[in-house]
């Protein structure tokens, strides 16, 4: 096999493995986004008062979610969803609507 042809069979390869992780990563964040759904809109466009997440920076939206968490306790519906969230999972929630546009 050419030396050209080996880096091409490496890249397909490469591929075949990393688009499914990310692919499942991408599934998990929508799914889990779909709770905030209700409130702020479809894929999170909100057209009202509530906040529009679509597009939101991750690290914002991470940063807020755990500041949510950290306040004093309460039933305000944005702390119970922070609360039930790990971490991981809302990292991939705010990956998640980072990537919608």
């Amino acid at each position: 096999m050419k030396p050209r042809h080996f880096t091409y069979v490496l890249a397909l390869l490469g591929a075949c493995v990393l688009f499914p992780v990310q692919a499942v990563r991408a599934e998990s964040g929508r799914l889990l986004a779909s709770n905030c759904f209700q409130c702020h809109g479809t894929e999170g466009r909100s057209q009202g008062g509530i906040d529009r997440l679509a597009g939101m920076g991750a690290n914002k939206l991470i940063g807020e979610m755990k500041e949510m968490r950290a306040k004093t306790p309460g039933n305000d519906m944005m702390k119970v969803h922070a609360r039930a969230y790990t971490d991981a999972q809302l990292n991939d929630i705010a990956a998640y609507f980072a990537n919608v546009r």
